[in-house]
């Protein structure tokens, strides 16, 4: 029941707190067309909206949002730019997501939105966010299905932010040298020297080097930059044919304009686009992970969009949650398994031990209780790493009222008292150093749970988780240990009488005697 209860009650989990750290870092797509003036207009625009923020005098900006602003900056390129702010006080810097966003939201056609930084992520996206990679070998396709998988985020999860890595559109203009095989072939180029002979006149061909006091120089052999003043001069570069002849680029390629990707990224040799989305705080990272895989990329796989060549899958903070759960899991059955071995040998027994260890499923029922009521508190609160780690500490904690019940029972055994009066004594002699050491425990790790403060979001839920645990588990154990262990002593001396063996009970328990 203790494990049903468990499962039912415990909360979808997430990777690692954002904390609060004080910084909001803000991410804006200009309109399509801008160059790098009309980007650095835009900074100034919102520089003067958030001017008040950070030109008021600290003893007067106490009612603004952060206390006002104590540092800023906008940093604009032709695609994209960024914006960071600092409040004056540091535990209100979430304050200053509100302004921030308000300040991209007036850029006319532009798409941008900002977010308080995580203090354990890198980039901008911090840990509570979800990479939805895009791969394929066709760019065009891959856009696609990068730009169908962003129009549906906002639907499935309400209140998310996304970004494209990189852009969604092909704005960036570019020259293509398309070689044309036939006629190189009829000079005995390939379409590789054509490559090769184009790149060292426009970028230059590291050729030879030599030494100058013991210093290496490259030599470079390079075109005049004139040469390629103007797109269709290329089409007049020259070429050397393997023969000795002189040629034109245009005699065996043709030079073509398009518009191509700003950035190209690759994931194992293949071509990808991401949509970064960032999360709200009502919902958990796994539970955004079984929506985008369940209302998103299933449908996509249904249509036959995606599958061989075309695939998508989750990165980031997404595929970290899934490695960490995994190595958790392996690890709580690890430090289970070792208590039991280590209980074995104190009780040279290995049926007491298991009398023991049915503490453990009750701990973990108290922590996951313990951690839901205080989600009724702060629901911000969430199954992350560091509250995960309570689950492990539980483990060697839990069982040590329990060890003392039954390690006692055993003593008095091997002094000669029955089975069911010795349990009685054990109960009786040691409730008090139970509840003392219980009580210690928990309310040393109260003001983990109760008090305000920094940092103080970050172990609030390993205490719930500890607190909780202790106090289920001891309640139950005073009544739930002394009657498992009554009935393993019974147990054991029905199998003596039924199978004729020595009994089990004089064996494991005849110590001096």
């Amino acid at each position: 029941m203790a494990i049903s209860l468990t499962w039912f009650l415990l909360p979808d989990s997430e990777y690692l707190p954002n904390g609060n750290q004080n910084f909001v870092f803000g991410f804006m797509l200009p309109p399509p067309g801008y160059n790098i003036d009309e980007v650095v207009s835009i900074g100034k625009s919102i520089e003067t909206q958030i001017e008040d923020l950070y030109n008021t005098p600290a003893d007067e900006a106490e009612d603004l949002p952060g206390g006002g602003v104590d540092n800023f900056f906008f940093v604009s390129f032709p695609a994209q730019a960024f914006m960071g702010l600092r409040s004056r006080d540091p535990a209100r810097a979430r304050e200053l997501v509100p302004v921030a966003n308000q300040a991209l939201y007036s850029v006319p056609g532009a798409y941008g939105f900002a977010n308080q930084a995580s203090l354990f992520g890198r980039g901008f996206a911090g840990t509570r966010s979800v990479r939805i990679d895009v791969t394929g070998p066709e760019l065009n396709q891959v856009l696609g299905l990068a730009l169908s998988v962003f129009q549906k985020v906002p639907a499935v999860i309400p209140g998310s932010n996304s970004r494209p890595i990189p852009a969604l559109d092909l704005g960036n203009p570019e020259v293509q040298v398309l070689p044309d095989k036939v006629r190189a072939a009829d000079v005995n180029m390939t379409s590789s020297d054509i490559g090769q002979a184009i790149n060292a006149i426009v970028d230059g061909a590291i050729v030879s080097e030599y030494f100058n006091n013991g210093r290496e120089i490259d030599l470079l052999i390079k075109g005049e930059s004139y040469w390629t003043n103007h797109t269709q001069d290329i089409a007049q570069l020259p070429l050397a044919t393997p023969d000795g002849n002189l040629i034109t680029v245009g005699d065996v390629a043709n030079i073509v304009q398009k518009q191509g990707p700003i950035q190209i990224n690759h994931v194992e040799r293949q071509r990808v686009v991401s949509i970064e989305t960032t999360l709200p705080d009502d919902i958990a990272l796994e539970a955004a992970m079984t929506k985008i895989e369940n209302e998103i990329v299933k449908p996509l796989r249904d249509e036959n969009q995606v599958g061989g060549l075309y695939d998508i899958n989750l990165s980031g903070a997404a595929d970290d949650l899934t490695k960490l759960r995994k190595e958790l899991f392996t690890d709580f059955n690890l430090a289970v398994l070792l208590t039991y071995l280590l209980l074995a040998a104190l009780f040279q027994s290995f049926t007491y031990p298991l009398v023991v260890m049915l503490t453990v499923p009750l701990a973990t029922f108290g922590g996951v209780l313990g951690l839901n009521v205080v989600q009724l508190f702060d629901p911000l609160q969430k199954l992350d790493v560091l509250t995960m780690l309570g689950f492990v500490i539980l483990v060697g904690t839990v069982i040590n009222n329990s060890i003392l019940l039954v390690y006692h029972a055993i003593q008095s055994i091997r002094e000669g008292m029955s089975p069911l009066d010795a349990v009685k004594e054990s109960v009786r002699v040691r409730v008090r150093p139970i509840f003392m050491s219980t009580a210690t425990s928990t309310l040393g790790m109260l003001p983990l749970i109760v008090m305000p403060g920094a940092g103080s979001e970050l172990y609030r839920g390993l205490g719930a988780v500890v607190v909780g645990g202790l106090a289920v588990s001891t309640v139950i154990t005073l009544i739930l240990t002394p009657l498992i262990f009554t009935l393993a002593i019974e147990g054991l001396e029905k199998l003596k009488t039924i199978f004729k063996f020595s009994s089990p009970l004089e064996e494991e328990l005849s110590g001096s005697n």
